[in-house]
């Protein structure tokens, strides 16, 4: 279905809804039609706790209410509903890379900061988790380093989940779906008095996949997965408040669909390779947050550790040759010290200032079975990262004249990396050792300001920002040739200016234009042989482009919201070799336009003993142009897919009838070349279920 058709379709079915909608309520009864809330939400990512329309900066604030009329159970269901956010759904939960404004990262360390109920999360293999029990999820996009440091150039992913202190209850939510789709989420919210509350939820799925293997017949990409997590929160007095959120989440699940792409049909073949990939992970993380709040002062002390296992096994020339197979597993430990203080009135004046430390060890190995020649290499990495940081940033408002602030920050981020490599190969029943080496240690300081002026008058808030940002350089994990073992940081220049304002017919919008200039831009490349992957550093590049949100409430009943993102991101120098020039080129990955359209329908039932109220939701959502390499001889033209949802609803009862991408759209979620070989994955297929939900 083409994206104007999929438009129409939305708009038909939202006029439709309102116009029936006048049997059971007053629908266009302006007194009583709610106000959009939008701005007045708090950002807590803000450090700060800034409102949304106060803030100097691109945010979006995703909701627990668009979060379930969306269907929304992972990041990459959130893709286009934050202007230029795109989080690619291919491969398996190990491959999920977040790209912001043009930037980010397909291998190693993410260019977006990820934080979960204030746990950092470093790896890109832990981004991507099973959604339950979300409170709000809120995208920062622009550099954020001056507050939070390494990896944030692209911007931040803050995620928060539910607190016993703000709701209180037991839920169960059941759902069942095509393609085996199964899931269980149960869980107890209660406090115990004034001082002690606590939580325990527990997240079950299964899914039988949606890819066959014609070469065995079974699906590719089954999966199952569960999660736990647990909070304590304790107020011993007045003025303090401790906290502790523990996460456990296990998943195994077969992946990589992948296909051998036609040249002659410019289609893919049908998914066709002997040997069974997989991916397993264990995930954990624990935080201890503890807050105190004065009259004059606010602290707040952030504990955290996380712990990741996980075991990729995969078929890597994807054809019923038996030619590589790799093994690839990982053991993480991370710990994390943050300490933030800030002034608690509300003065003209007012500031923060934190310090932060962090230690990553990683335990890595890679074996590689070459069959040909009937080899096995052992590649293994005993890595560690560990790095500090001091931090200040200074608000003045009512500078000069009133509504004029002013906001100035600065981060001095220090930073030390160690890679202790061995490599064996085995080779008729012999073990030879080709490297055994500590390499000299990687170091960096950086210095990371960001300076930002905004003017408030009546509804509006008119703002700009300027910011650097930084991503780590560090060792590649696959390397063939000296040269290709480490990379350099990359680093940018953020240029912004955003308008946010309420316009007539209550209606909220969020606009902002951007200019990214970067250095030292980490690019993905296969290796010289083909057999793996590693970054290298490009020269310079270049990302400009516009966002605009709006969310308005125009008819009782009816609420409605509108993400729209531009990024035109382009290479000005990236010169490979003699031969090979990509100077000029799009940036791959990087979708041109993301656009959601999302609306909700809500017809209540006056004296009725069945029903209180019905919610018909829907979602549009279009995404592209993305060119896949570097060459830009392989792309995607934007496509569009469609989200539907009816909910009837009877006191704490719910029933959910919904569909994804009900219009069968049809799509490359992935595409790469290796081993002189195209490949692609597809999109997932359009599915459809029903879920059940009970509030005790």
């Amino acid at each position: 279905m083409s994206p104007k058709r999929a438009f129409i379709i939305i708009v038909v079915f939202m006029i439709s809804a309102g116009l029936h909608s006048q049997d059971f309520i007053v629908a266009f009864d302006t007194t009583s039609i709610p106000e959009v809330a939008v701005a007045e939400v708090y950002v807590s990512a803000s450090r700060e706790r800034l409102k949304l329309r106060e803030m100097p900066a691109s945010v979006s604030v995703i909701s627990s209410a668009l979060i379930s009329s969306g269907e929304i159970r992972s990041l990459s269901d959130i893709t286009a509903s934050a202007p230029n956010f795109f989080m690619p759904d291919y491969g398996s939960k190990l491959t999920a890379p977040v790209y912001i404004r043009g930037i980010g990262s397909r291998i190693d360390a993410p260019s977006t900061g990820l934080y979960v109920d204030n746990v950092p999360y470093f790896e890109k293999a832990s981004f991507n988790t099973d959604f339950f029990d979300i409170q709000h999820i809120e995208v920062l996009r622009g550099p954020q380093g001056t507050l939070y440091g390494r990896n944030t150039m692209a911007g931040i992913i803050n995620i928060v989940t539910l607190s016993p202190l703000d709701f209180q209850g037991t839920t169960l939510n059941l759902s069942a779906g095509t393609y085996g789709t199964y899931s269980l989420n149960a869980g107890h919210y209660a406090k115990r008095n004034d001082k002690f509350g606590y939580s325990l939820s527990v997240n079950l799925l299964h899914n039988n996949g949606f890819f066959k293997n014609d070469y065995t017949g079974e699906p590719v990409d089954k999966i199952n997965s569960a999660g736990v997590r647990n909070r304590l929160a304790w107020t011993p007095g007045k003025r303090v408040t401790v906290e502790n959120i523990a996460f456990w989440e296990w998943s195994d699940q077969g992946g990589y669909p992948y296909a051998v792409f036609n040249d002659t049909t410019q289609s893919p073949e049908p998914i066709n390779y002997n040997q069974y990939s997989s991916y397993f992970r264990q995930l954990i993380s624990d935080a201890l947050v503890a807050k105190y709040k004065g009259l004059n002062m606010e602290v707040t002390s952030t504990t955290s550790y996380q712990y990741l296992r996980d075991n990729q096994q995969i078929d890597q020339d994807f054809t019923p040759a038996s030619l590589y197979f790799v093994k690839q597993r990982q053991n993480q430990n991370m710990v994390s010290q943050e300490v933030i203080a800030k002034s608690a009135l509300q003065n003209k004046y007012r500031w923060l200032a934190g310090a932060y430390g962090f230690m990553q060890k990683f335990e890595k190995s890679v074996d590689v079975d070459t069959y040909a020649n009937s080899t096995t290499s052992f590649k293994n990495y005993d890595h560690v990262i560990a790095g500090a940081a001091l931090f200040h940033q200074s608000t003045l408002s009512d500078l000069l004249l009133p509504g004029l602030t002013v906001t100035a920050g600065l981060r001095i981020d220090f930073e030390k990396d160690v890679l202790d490599y061995r490599f064996d190969m085995l080779s008729n029943s012999v073990v030879s050792s080709l490297a055994d080496t500590v390499y000299p240690g990687l170091s960096s300081l950086e210095i990371l300001p960001r300076l930002a002026l905004s003017y408030a008058t009546g509804h509006s808030n008119v703002y700009g920002v300027i910011a650097r940002g930084y991503k780590t350089g560090g060792y590649n994990s696959t390397f063939e040739r000296p040269e290709d073992l480490t990379f350099e940081p990359e680093h940018s220049w953020n240029y912004e200016l955003g308008l946010k304002t309420k316009l007539p017919g209550n209606v909220f919008a969020d606009a902002a234009v951007f200019y990214i200039d970067w250095r030292n831009q980490q690019i993905y490349q296969t290796v010289p042989s083909g057999r793996g992957s590693m970054l290298k550093n490009a020269g310079h590049s270049v990302s400009k482009g516009a966002e605009l949100t709006l969310r308005a409430a125009p008819l009782k009943g009816l609420e409605a919201s509108l993400a729209y993102g531009f990024t035109h991101a382009t290479f000005i120098t990236n010169k490979v070799n003699d031969m090979t020039d990509y100077s000029g080129n799009i940036i791959p990955y990087v979708p041109r336009h993301t656009v959601a359209l999302q609306a909700t329908q809500t017809i209540n039932f006056r004296d009725s003993k069945m029903l209180d109220l019905v919610r018909f939701s829907i979602t549009g959502r279009g995404t592209g142009k993305i060119f896949w390499n570097e060459a830009n001889d392989h792309s995607q033209d934007f496509y569009a897919t469609t989200d539907a949802k009816v909910s009837f609803i009877k006191g704490s009862l719910q029933f959910d009838i919904w569909g994804k991408n009900i219009t069968g759209s049809k799509y490359e979620s992935f595409y790469f070349t290796a081993l002189n070989r195209k490949y692609v994955q597809m999109n997932k297929p359009a599915r459809m279920g029903v879920n059940l939900s009970i509030k005790f």
